[in-house]
């Protein structure tokens, strides 16, 4: 391992503090279902949400924006449109971004969609193990949302990726795993984060609300979209452990995850973080 590698738990609380203190907004161009959820999830962590999805508004907005999700969730005609003109505003005025391609694979207009945006080059991808390996080409895709791949199954096509078509790539799952590129410490690197709480995978919006909080922090690290990645994602997952610890099921975790989020100090992470590297070959 590089000595230039970052300590992952401290470098996450450092860009906790660099969120908070910056609120940065984030344009959501986000599946239906998810919307409220995202907007609050986003809210609580202390950045900023714009569901702006609407053509010849998403590409202008992209430019002002701090950073843009693009979700493939609910891929009807006018969001698909805006979808591409904001990441394409994106790329060309350097605004980071995150593409999270729900349900590819067997699904051809969302999967023709999240090709074409991939195309364009995101800043970070973020999915399961199933919609990684599906968009990458490695795979048929899983069931719907869910995923029928382990995250070990996407580990060889995250790392090729990372570097060539995306700055990262993040895979949820049981343990998530980020590859990265492109800045100090990443050269054949492979981040795990061990924490969450399956409650997650049990409420509406849990992963796609991920999303959206790495490219929050893909805005105060967007010289380093492997760190954003990591951070949004043991944030994310260090805020559902702690809400779980005191939630009776799926019903009353979701509003204490949001608290969680709301109340989560530099010293919870530092506490709670699970967190381990490995070499990529």
């Amino acid at each position: 391992m590089e000595n230039a590698a970052p300590v992952w738990p401290e470098r996450t609380a450092e860009l906790l503090e660099a969120v908070r203190a910056r609120s940065p907004l984030v344009q959501c161009i986000t599946n239906t279902v998810v919307q409220n959820v995202t907007a609050n999830v986003l809210l609580a962590l202390g950045a900023s949400a714009a569901m702006v999805d609407v053509p010849t508004e998403a590409g202008p907005f992209a430019r002002v924006a701090d950073a843009l999700l693009v979700n493939t969730g609910t891929p009807h005609a006018e969001p698909r449109v805006a979808s591409v003109e904001a990441a394409t505003a994106a790329v060309e005025h350097g605004t980071p971004w995150v593409l999270d391609p729900v349900a590819v694979g067997s699904l051809p207009v969302r999967t023709a969609l999240a090709r074409d945006l991939l195309a364009i080059g995101p800043t970070v991808l973020r999915g399961n193990a199933s919609e990684v390996l599906a968009l990458l080409g490695a795979s048929a895709g899983g069931r719907g949302v869910d995923s029928t791949a382990r995250t070990d199954d996407a580990r060889a096509a995250a790392v090729d990726a990372a570097g060539r078509l995306v700055g990262a790539v993040a895979v949820s799952g049981p343990v998530d795993l980020v590859a990265g590129s492109g800045a100090p410490g990443w050269s054949g690197t492979v981040v795990r984060v061990a924490n969450g709480s399956e409650l997650l995978t049990r409420i509406t919006g849990g992963g796609c609300a991920l999303g959206a909080v790495i490219a929050a922090f893909s805005a105060v690290s967007p010289e380093d979209p492997g760190a954003a990645a990591v951070a949004g994602t043991l944030v994310h997952t260090v805020a559902a452990e702690l809400a779980a610890a005191d939630a009776g099921g799926p019903g009353t975790f979701q509003p204490l995850f949001l608290d969680r989020l709301a109340s989560l100090t530099p010293e919870d992470v530092l506490r709670v973080a699970r967190v381990s590297e490995e070499r990529a070959a």
